[in-house]
């Protein structure tokens, strides 16, 4: 015995075991796996062979317009992820109540098998409501499986190829980027500013304008802060190439969907005739979508959304296809702060990662908000996800009707892309 208490300080439970049993050869170390294999790792709430099953999807609409998931276990470990589309969170919250029969009383640390059953024993697959339901699944169960193991999702992806994860906010107004920069933040994102909707043939006075707005952003933050500009899919072709050639002495971080990036061939168009890079790929889901925006060098900065195209485990892939094109990852998320947590969890297990949106750090939402210290966030070292929900703050957020905008030219009634 103190043998073993002099070693207890500087050998493993395994070590010590084993030299107990040294004398009797192989037969010792067998035992001594046993006994690691029994034993909790780190902050694991369970034990590595325990039974864990899936009991309850629960969601539930969150102010301003989000949808968020809680995948329930008999352990008591909980997952989160959110399963949105903006503006279709019912239609999503029915797509995870279809599901729910696959999943409960199944593993959930099987979670590549089970991204895998869901999507393909869906004889129509794909598609924004699908992938969306897929995505917030994906999230909640690596959220589990994390939380199980005491690790935080990184880990289980290979470790962290980085030790902090750049942040972009919305530029807004200039009090407003006044105000984020005052927090820390380095990067920027705005949109063309417009005094009307745009026209598919537009006049040079209003191509002017939208350049000397952003020109004076880039004057107010400087050339060391980045500031990309985001057409948001709802400028034609014609007016695309003409804003772009006046952006380009201002040297934009990206240009970000100049048009519908529904053609991709017309997207690679645009990105051949400049030396911007061009970005798209939040209204692209799984590998199959962002295999033509790369292979068609439709964009060199690909955006997808950890919500709507696949969840933790196909960006991961996404991600991994576009380093072979020196393509980088810029995840794109206007929604909440379990959002935020799934993409700073990828962002920090792939190579090729640019930078990520947000619009919320999760104040009134988190126990323990992100925090942007000189335009990045520290790596998370909680389990899982890394977050915890503040459900008393939660509380008066529950509930909303968040429709997309309708909207129409005030000249002549036509419908304006959203």
């Amino acid at each position: 015995m103190q043998t073993l208490n002099h070693t207890r300080g500087t050998l493993t439970r395994r070590t010590a075991i084993a030299s107990l049993f040294a004398s009797m050869g192989s037969a010792a170390f067998a035992l001594a796996d046993q006994e690691t294999a029994r034993q909790p790792s780190g902050n694991a709430p369970i034990k590595a062979k325990d039974p864990l099953k899936i009991t309850k999807l629960e969601t539930f609409l969150v102010k301003p317009r989000w949808l968020f998931l809680k995948v329930h276990t008999n352990a008591g470990i909980v997952g989160l992820g959110e399963p949105i589309t903006e503006g279709r969170a019912l239609t999503c919250a029915e797509a995870i109540k279809e599901i729910e029969p696959y999943l409960i009383g199944k593993d959930p640390r099987r979670v590549v098998h089970h991204w895998q059953a869901i999507y393909r024993h869906a004889f129509y697959r794909g598609g924004p409501i699908l992938t969306s339901a897929l995505s917030g699944i994906d999230q909640a169960l690596w959220d589990i499986k994390g939380k199980a193991l005491g690790v935080p999702i990184y880990e289980l992806l290979g470790g962290p190829t980085r030790d902090r994860i750049r942040v972009y906010a919305h530029a807004g107004t200039p009090q407003r980027i006044q105000e984020q920069l005052a927090r820390g933040f380095t990067a920027f994102k705005t949109g063309p500013a417009k005094r009307r909707p745009a026209r598919y043939v537009e006049t040079p006075a209003e191509v002017n304008y939208a350049v000397e707005k952003f020109a004076e952003l880039r004057k107010l933050v400087g050339d060391k802060v980045d500031l990309a500009i985001d057409f948001h899919g709802a400028i034609s072709p014609a007016t695309a190439k003409l804003l772009i050639k006046g952006l380009e002495p201002y040297q934009p971080m990206f240009v970000e969907e100049p048009c519908q990036a529904q053609n991709h061939d017309v997207m690679a168009e645009i990105a051949r005739g400049t030396h911007l890079p061009i970005a798209t790929g939040e209204r692209v889901f799984t590998k199959w979508g962002f295999r033509e925006v790369l292979e068609k060098r439709a964009a060199t900065i690909l955006q997808p959304d950890l919500c709507h195209a696949g969840g933790i485990t196909e960006v991961r892939l996404i991600a991994g296809m576009a380093e072979a094109y020196y393509a980088a990852i810029a995840p794109h998320n206007p929604l909440g702060p379990i959002s935020l947590a799934a993409g700073v969890q990828l962002a920090a297990s792939i190579p090729n990662f640019l930078c990520q949106e947000q619009v919320s750090l999760g104040e009134g939402y988190l126990k323990k908000p992100f925090t942007v210290r000189d335009g990045y966030l520290d790596l998370p070292t909680g389990p899982g996800l890394g977050i915890e929900l503040d459900e008393d703050a939660l509380a008066s957020k529950i509930g909303h009707e968040w429709r997309n905008q309708e909207a129409y030219d005030a000249d002549d009634g036509s419908v304006v892309d959203w």
